[in-house]
C-alpha cells in the first residue's frame, strides 16, 4: 500500500463507505496507532451495520476487554458465536468460543 495505509483505507472508505473489510482494515489500523475511540467506534458500527461479518464479533469483544468493558464484551462474544454457528464459519466460531469461555473463567 502507500505510503500511509490509512490514508489509503479511508480513500477506499469514501468510494464505498458500506465495504466491510474496508471498515474492519480501518478500525484495526486505528488500534495499531492507539486511536482507541476511533477503532471502538468503526468496529461497533460495522457489527451493527453488517452483524454477518463474523470478524468483527472477537476483535470487538478483546478491544472491550482492553477497555474493562467485561460485560459488552461477553455479550459481544455471545452474539458473534450465534452468528458463527448459524453461518457454519467454523474457524469464527472456534476463536469466539474459546476467547468467551477465557473471559469467563478470569473471574470464576
Amino acid at each position: 500500500m502507500s505510503a500511509d495505509r490509512l490514508d489509503t483505507l479511508l480513500q477506499f472508505y469514501d468510494e464505498d463507505p458500506d465495504d466491510p473489510f474496508t471498515r474492519f482494515a480501518i478500525a484495526q489500523e486505528y488500534l495499531k496507532r492507539g486511536k482507541t475511540q476511533q477503532a471502538l467506534t468503526f468496529l461497533e458500527d460495522l457489527m451493527a451495520d453488517a452483524p454477518e461479518y463474523t470478524g468483527t464479533y472477537y476483535h470487538l469483544a478483546k478491544l472491550y476487554e482492553r477497555l474493562g468493558r467485561r460485560d459488552d464484551a461477553l455479550a459481544t462474544y455471545r452474539k458473534g458465536v450465534k452468528q458463527a454457528q448459524a453461518q457454519r464459519q467454523t474457524k469464527d466460531l472456534s476463536e469466539l468460543q474459546d476467547a468467551l469461555m477465557n473471559l469467563e473463567l478470569a473471574d470464576d
